[in-house]
């Protein structure tokens, strides 16, 4: 998966903060979703790499017992995890024990999604 988010960062549009981001989202039944972070001037109006993959899926109608694993790599090869705007969102679509994998120059780190959001706020507090 490492080559195919290196390969993936080129894809990244980030000519404000210089800081590329490559995602896959890894589905139950094999099937890889990718995404890249696209900035604009006007912040909030791009989009960050993890919510780019994660919405693809759900477009193709992938659901939330669908996602395996979500993989991640910056291109400064630092360890990298969801801001917290893609915390929720995979919160909210994916199941807490889907894995998130941070590619970087120090190895993989692996984590599930609940010991990312601890507290995290959900359907189930509305």
């Amino acid at each position: 998966m490492k080559e195919k988010l290196e390969k993936l960062l080129e894809n990244a549009s980030s000519p404000y903060y210089k800081y590329k981001v490559a995602a896959i989202v890894e589905c139950n039944d094999g099937k890889l979703f990718e995404g890249v972070n696209v900035e604009t001037s006007s912040p909030g109006a791009g989009i960050c790499a993890e919510r780019n993959a994660l919405y693809s899926a759900i477009t193709n109608g992938y659901k939330k017992n669908d996602f395996k694993a979500i993989h991640l790599m910056s291109a400064s090869m630092e360890e990298i995890y969801p801001c917290f705007i893609c915390r929720q969102a995979l919160y909210d679509y994916m199941n807490l024990d889907v894995k998130v994998i941070c590619y970087s120059k120090y190895g993989e780190t692996i984590t599930s999604l609940e010991d990312l959001c601890v507290y995290g706020f959900g359907e189930h507090d509305l």
